[in-house]
């Protein structure tokens, strides 16, 4: 009486395991054994014989080996947990084959947080990933050839402040930023009125000498200031003596004065170039010649202006 309704359910079983085999043969795919209408989820008897649904197994042999659950990726990057060493990246964030973020310039900071992307290889960044900009002049640590700038001040494409009148004083500390002026502040030195002639009182000179008298040193340094003052006026030093000896030998002797003074200037800072030295001998006395005295006023030296 109870064989009856086993052999119905090894038949079907068996019926089963034939469609499923057929199945697989016809789609080359592993049967699929679930089955939402049933208790379990599967097809009746896969759990009791588990060879339901694999190619090649009768119902009464080996098990079929159950298929892996997939890897989890917790943070959907692509990469399975197993694998990723950055298990923790942002969506939407490209990672590389271990999870982690790319860093394409490879400036440590990855391309998600990346406000400069480009960065050429081996520029310090700050947390942006941007260049250091160490004196925040707006010109970047690597190209700026003025790294110091003070705060607030106007530079160029180098980094440098500007000196818009090219003087060599930077704006910030010309007080005269539009005229070129080679002085401490940049400023033009205040005109000075030139005169006509600048006599020289105080250097005169032994008879029949051009050696600088120690009193002549300090009027010397006067007229060397004064001559600071006139700028770039170009002067004269004019050469005299008295009338005592010939006027061939008295005009080498003030030749040789007016040299004696020229060095002498040149030496505290006058330009060369600006200086002429000229003999007059005797032809210009500024007293007689019959006293000691006068012809002592005669062995001068004057500076004069040239137009």
């Amino acid at each position: 009486m109870h064989i009856k309704p086993l052999l119905i359910q090894a038949l079907g079983a068996c019926l089963l395991a034939s469609g499923a085999m057929s199945a697989h043969a016809a789609t080359d795919v592993f049967y699929d054994p679930s089955n939402v209408a049933s208790p379990s989820g599967k097809t009746t008897g896969f759990e009791l014989y588990g060879t339901i649904g694999c190619p090649g197994r009768g119902l009464f042999d080996t098990a079929c080996p159950k298929p892996k659950a997939a890897e989890k990726d917790s943070d959907g990057d692509g990469v399975v947990d197993s694998k990723d060493k950055c298990p923790n990246t942002q969506a939407g964030r490209k990672v590389n084959a271990e999870g982690c973020e790319l860093d394409s310039d490879g400036d440590g900071v990855v391309d998600g947080q990346d406000r400069c992307p480009n960065t050429a290889a081996g520029r310090k960044v700050n947390a942006q990933g941007c260049e250091l900009d160490s004196d925040g002049d707006g010109v970047v640590d690597s190209q700026d050839k003025c790294p110091n700038t003070p705060a607030g001040r106007k530079v160029n494409a180098e980094g440098c402040e500007l000196d818009s009148d090219g003087d060599g004083i930077v704006d910030a500390q010309d007080k005269c930023p539009t005229v070129f002026a080679k002085t401490a502040d940049g400023c033009p030195l205040p005109v000075v009125a030139v005169p006509k002639k600048l006599v020289l009182e105080g250097v005169n000179f032994d008879n029949d000498k051009a050696d600088l008298r120690p009193e002549a040193l300090t009027v010397l340094d006067q007229a060397a200031d004064s001559l600071k003052e006139w700028g770039d006026v170009k002067v004269e030093v004019a050469g005299h003596t008295d009338s005592v000896s010939s006027d061939k030998h008295n005009l080498r002797l003030s030749q040789r004065r007016a040299d004696a003074v020229r060095r002498y200037l040149i030496s505290k800072g006058i330009a060369a170039d600006r200086l002429t030295a000229k003999g007059y001998g005797e032809s210009s006395p500024v007293a007689g010649n019959d006293t000691a005295a006068d012809r002592y006023k005669n062995r001068r030296v004057e500076l004069v202006p040239m137009k």
